[in-house]
């Protein structure tokens, strides 16, 4: 199994990525999609938060608002490192759960956001990083996501530099690019990660 930290800044455009890493065959292993399930409703998760910020972050169906909760967190530091104390461990359960599931010679692609932030690179083979410019990320927040841009500077503001993503990089990929090129760029990388994967699973015989 090889498994690969796949991470980038907001908008950079990683989602995409993952998505064509998975038409290539990667299994892939969705941070924020699991760091919503460990805090659906009825969760110890979701009581957690609940708990610590108050039921004024629980929308009407008594799930969690999450842009009420985002414009808490994302504007304090310390309340950030609060919810990520709660969440992260629970993520980090649920993946390597889902992990120990797939078959030996996968190339195993965990999305994962904040994995700068976390210190996260060593438990990856090959850590990937989505990189684009600030420029193209701000565009990408306010026209795509409908974000404010003061909301959108702030969600950048909180995670690492560009330049601290591309220092823990095995793989930069350039997404400031049409996406005819970023696909090509996709499939080399894939052609990459298999033939590393390939040699392991012949290394472990």
């Amino acid at each position: 199994m090889l498994t690969v930290g796949l991470t980038g800044g907001i908008g950079a455009g990683k989602s995409e990525v993952s998505r064509l890493l998975v038409e290539h065959g990667a299994v892939l292993i969705d941070s924020d999609r699991i760091a919503r399930e460990v805090v659906a409703p009825g969760t110890p998760g979701l009581a957690a938060v609940v708990d610590v910020f108050g039921p004024d972050v629980l929308a009407a169906d008594g799930g969690l608002d999450r842009p009420r909760l985002g414009s808490i967190v994302f504007a304090d530091p310390e309340k950030l490192a609060v919810l990520n104390s709660i969440v992260h461990p629970l993520v980090r359960d649920r993946s390597r759960e889902l992990e120990s599931a797939v078959p030996e010679d996968a190339v195993v692609v965990h999305d994962v956001p904040l994995l700068t932030e976390n210190g996260l690179a060593p438990l990856y083979d090959v850590v990937i990083v989505v990189d684009a410019s600030p420029g193209t990320q701000l565009d990408r927040l306010v026209r795509l996501r409908g974000m404010t841009e003061e909301d959108a500077r702030a969600r950048m503001a909180a995670q690492a530099t560009r330049e601290q993503r591309r220092e823990i990089a095995d793989i930069v990929i350039d997404n400031d690019v049409p996406l005819d090129a970023l696909r090509k760029r996709v499939a080399d990388v894939w052609d990459d990660l298999a033939r590393r994967a390939r040699q392991g699973s012949a290394g472990a015989e």
